[in-house]
């Protein structure tokens, strides 16, 4: 840490390099913190979970009883032990709650004044956090198993929702109706994405084992489907050809710039590709455990290097080493299967969610001093002591003297 401080302080360093190394340090040395809990408010199963960009702040959670819950992450008791309080919940008793499992939240990404949810009652709701009160519903034909707002979008509002219908739905923010249907797919879509590099990048996911990548301004089909051979038509069999997985595609995952996505499947396979040109990159990251029939909510760290993914893998968070495949550990905590994981880039925390109704904190381990720290501490205690000034040293003598 001293180095990194001399070589920033010389300007020899990177401004970004002392930050990346100790934003690494802390990932690698995630733990359960057991100072930290989270509120156990649903009845069910933790489907989703998503924390707000703007302050950091807020997380919200869907569960399989329908429930969504707002929670305050900051520490006011300045406490070491605390409890991270849920501020404000859409319950079974109110009017506006889904009647079905909630499949996935999310924050409007600009403002904490909005979010959005989605269920297995067929809707998908735009919610005012102040009121708890459902300004837009968007009525569906199938279940809807997810849905995602661009990060980045300043030009659109467009929501992408994926439901049992093959066809990708576009809904409008500003106009309150659907706007536009993506077709290719031929059976159900459980994941959708927007890329956080380009607004009008759209990745999706189906049950047919296909990922389709589309630029939503096209009126023409897909920009390309990702091919786990890269072309090679030898090493697939008729009915592998341009498919990502060898079983359905639940999970999609942008790394932070952009420029490569991740998918899991029901394969027990998780694969990194080059967004830009869909080529499989061919990382083994072995056997990924996926069990799940529906969306899997797995995340990718930020401002590391290098960068880390996070895998829920059965009642454990495999965590992979993103461009090696290297399974760098395992956190266990969860006592049933986890379903989804959040990374938290301010803090480099991890919360998971799981079907045993907890959110489990992931906190860096606090760290050590350095050699370096330790001698300079002792040595200028040392010096201390023998700086004193004579002057104030004891020099009474007792009344027997």
């Amino acid at each position: 840490m001293l180095g990194f401080l001399t070589a920033r302080q010389a300007g020899v360093d990177d401004p970004l390099r002392l930050r990346r190394a100790e934003s690494t340090r802390r990932v690698l040395g995630l733990k359960l913190n057991p100072d930290r809990d989270v509120d156990r408010i649903h009845g069910n199963g933790i489907n989703t979970i998503d924390i707000e960009a703007v302050e950091g702040r807020y997380m919200l959670s869907g569960g399989a009883d329908g429930v969504i819950v707002i929670y305050d992450l900051e520490n006011y008791s300045r406490k070491l032990q605390y409890t991270c309080k849920a501020v404000c919940t859409v319950g079974r008793s109110s009017r506006y709650v889904h009647k079905f499992s909630v499949e996935t939240v999310q924050w409007y990404p600009y403002d904490t004044g909005m979010f959005v949810s989605s269920s297995f009652d067929k809707t998908m709701k735009v919610w005012d956090t102040e009121t708890l009160k459902p300004a837009e519903v968007f009525a569906f034909e199938g279940n809807v198993y997810s849905h995602h707002l661009s990060p980045i979008a300043r030009k659109h509002s467009l929501i992408a929702v994926g439901t049992t219908d093959p066809k990708i739905q576009l809904c409008d923010l500003k106009s309150g109706s659907r706007i536009h249907v993506l077709q290719g797919h031929r059976a159900e879509i459980l994941s959708v994405r927007w890329s956080p590099r380009y607004d009008h990048i759209l990745a999706t996911a189906s049950a047919d084992s296909k990922v389709k990548v589309w630029d939503v301004r096209r009126a023409s089909g897909s920009l390309f489907t990702l091919d786990q051979h890269n072309g090679d038509k030898s090493k697939a069999s008729s009915e592998a050809v341009n498919t990502a997985h060898n079983g359905r595609v639940n999970g999609l995952c942008f790394t932070g710039d952009g420029l490569y996505l991740l998918t899991t499947g029901t394969d027990d396979r998780m694969r990194l590709w080059n967004s830009a040109t869909g080529e499989n990159t061919l990382v083994n990251y072995g056997k990924v455990c996926n069990e799940s029939r529906k969306r899997l909510q797995f995340t990718v760290s930020r401002g590391c290097s290098p960068e880390f993914v996070f895998v829920p893998c059965g009642s454990s968070v495999a965590v992979y080493a993103l461009h090696t495949g290297e399974l760098v550990t395992m956190l266990r905590g969860h006592y049933n299967n986890v379903d989804c994981c959040e990374f938290h880039p301010d803090y480099q925390e991890l919360y998971t969610g799981g079907k045993d109704c907890n959110i489990l904190a992931w906190v860096p381990a606090p760290r050590a001093p350095d050699v370096e720290e330790e001698s300079t501490t002792a040595n200028q205690a040392a010096a201390d002591q023998s700086s004193v000034n004579p002057a104030f040293q004891d020099a009474w003598s007792s009344d027997e003297d």
